[in-house]
C-alpha cells in the first residue's frame, strides 16, 4: 500500500536545503508518495528585512548546515545575497513558483525546488525576484508554470493560500515549531517523523520510512 510522506518547508530555510538530498533519496523509495507543502514560514508576517546582524547570524547557521550535511552555501550567496541589504527575507514569491508547478506540473515541483535552492545557495540569485524566478523555471522547461507567475491570477494565489494554510494547520496539530517536518500518511492515520536522522542519519531515515 503506498504510504504518503507530507513534506513541509519553507524556500529560503537552510535546513530544507539541508536535508534536500535526504528528501529526493526518500522520494524514490517505492511504495512512497512525496507530497510538498510550503508552510510559508518566511513569507507574510514572517518576511524581514535583511539586514547585518541577521546576515550574520544566517552564515553562522548555514555553515553548521554545511559541516554536517555538506550542501553547498558559497561566497556567491554570502555576497550577493546576505550582503545585499535591499533584497527582502521573504519567501513568498518562491512559494507562489512552487505553487504554480503545483497547478501545471506537479511532478517537477521537488525538481524545482531543488533548482531554486540551489540558485540561491550555489549562484548567489536574488530568488526573492519574480524575474529570476521565472528565468529558473524557464531553465527546467516549466514554461507553463513561469507563464502563470509572471501574472499570477486569483486561482494561483487561492491554491497558494490553501496549500500554505494546510502547512501551518498540520504543523500546529501536531506540535512542530518549524520546517523541515515529515508527516507520514498511511491506512487513513498520519504520524510525525523525528526529522534528526534526516540530518544525522538520512539512512536510518529512509529506513524508518519504508518500515513505518
Amino acid at each position: 500500500m503506498t504510504k504518503t510522506l507530507l513534506y513541509l518547508f519553507d524556500p529560503l530555510c537552510g535546513w530544507c536545503y539541508g536535508a534536500s538530498g535526504t528528501v529526493a533519496e526518500v522520494s524514490a523509495l517505492p511504495g512512497v508518495a512525496l507530497r510538498l507543502l510550503p508552510s510559508g514560514l518566511f513569507s507574510g508576517e514572517g518576511a524581514r528585512p535583511m539586514s547585518d546582524d541577521f546576515a550574520t547570524y544566517a552564515w553562522s547557521n548555514d555553515q553548521r548546515i554545511e559541516r554536517l550535511t555538506s550542501q553547498r552555501f558559497t561566497e556567491q550567496y554570502r555576497g550577493n545575497v546576505l550582503a545585499d541589504h535591499k533584497q527582502m527575507f521573504d519567501s513568498g514569491p518562491a512559494t507562489v513558483a512552487l505553487t504554480a508547478i503545483a497547478l501545471t506540473a506537479p511532478q517537477r515541483e521537488l525538481d524545482a525546488l531543488k533548482a531554486i535552492q540551489l540558485a540561491r545557495y550555489v549562484d548567489g540569485r536574488d530568488i526573492t525576484s519574480l524575474e529570476t524566478l521565472m528565468a529558473v523555471l524557464k531553465t527546467l522547461g516549466l514554461d507553463e508554470a513561469a507563464r502563470r507567475l509572471a501574472q499570477p491570477d486569483a486561482e494561483l494565489l487561492a491554491a497558494n493560500r490553501v496549500r500554505v494554510a494546510e502547512a501551518q494547520a498540520l504543523l500546529q496539530q501536531f506540535g512542530a515549531h518549524g520546517v523541515p517536518t515529515f508527516i507520514l500518511e498511511q491506512n487513513g492515520q498520519r504520524q510525525l517523523l523525528p526529522s534528526s536522522a534526516v540530518f544525522s542519519n538520512p539512512q536510518a531515515f529512509a529506513e524508518q520510512l519504508a518500515a513505518a
